[in-house]
């Protein structure tokens, strides 16, 4: 795939996982500049093709991390993050990295590494920090703190209406992550997707990857757009077009 938005090769080692933005095991990161990229074709498929700040969501949402670092990435063009996910300490985990969406919560994980280097004298603890401080920075002149979310749902029984533009979520794929919930095996895609377009707005945009050659959608929808890049695979669907 060639890259259409996120053309630069610039230095993201800030928003790795576990550097600023809190891991655990079991708990993957995602190619940083991939995420932007996909955000990026997502916003050109909104309404008004990204020109006002949309609500974004992600429902197999694990640590926070694809969302706290699109919201980090892309705060001015975002109005709202929202995180779901079955797993209750996959949620707990994401309330403390959507936190980062804020200057009070750099602040704290600032102040947290540098007292990591304080205790254990290790000078990469202090470089943490300084990345916490330049986030902050990067956050303040894209418009301050990021409104979110973090609710425990399971993906495919939702039933509330979600208030949400674009949906980006990295879906499991049997290496790190596992699926949770009642769907048939054969059809965990399918029965996310419908799920999905039963509670989003009809205009809503998802995009979806996994580590796979190709996203297997159920029969007669039709992508708006398909990537692939190394190992993963992705698409972008209508939510209109998955609807129940």
């Amino acid at each position: 795939m060639a890259y259409r938005y996120a053309t630069e090769r610039t230095d993201h080692s800030a928003l790795a996982s576990g550097q600023v933005l809190r891991s655990a095991p079991g708990f993957p990161g995602f190619p940083v500049r991939l995420a932007s990229e996909l955000l990026q074709r997502a916003l050109a498929h909104t309404t008004d093709q990204g020109e006002s700040p949309v609500r974004l969501w992600d429902p197999c949402g694990g640590s926070g991390y694809l969302a706290t670092v699109l919201g980090l990435l892309h705060r001015d063009r975002l109005a709202h993050v929202r995180v779901s996910d079955i797993d209750e300490d996959a949620v707990a985990l994401a309330a403390r990295n959507l936190e980062l969406l804020t200057a009070d919560g750099l602040a704290a994980r600032e102040e947290e590494l540098r007292r990591s280097a304080r205790d254990f004298g290790r000078v990469e603890f202090v470089e943490r920090a300084e990345a916490a401080r330049d986030l902050a920075a990067g956050l303040a002149s894209q418009g301050g703190d990021l409104p979110h979310e973090v609710r425990t749902a399971d993906v495919f029984t939702l039933t509330d209406p979600v208030d949400a533009d674009v949906v980006v979520t990295d879906i499991p794929y049997g290496e790190m992550t596992s699926w949770g919930g009642s769907a048939p095996e054969e059809d965990r895609v399918g029965a996310m997707l419908r799920s999905l377009g039963g509670v989003l707005p009809r205009h809503a945009v998802v995009v979806i990857t996994a580590k796979t050659r190709r996203i297997a959608l159920p029969e007669g929808v039709r992508a708006l757009e398909r990537v692939k890049v190394g190992t993963r695979a992705g698409a972008l669907v209508r939510a209109r077009d998955v609807a129940p």
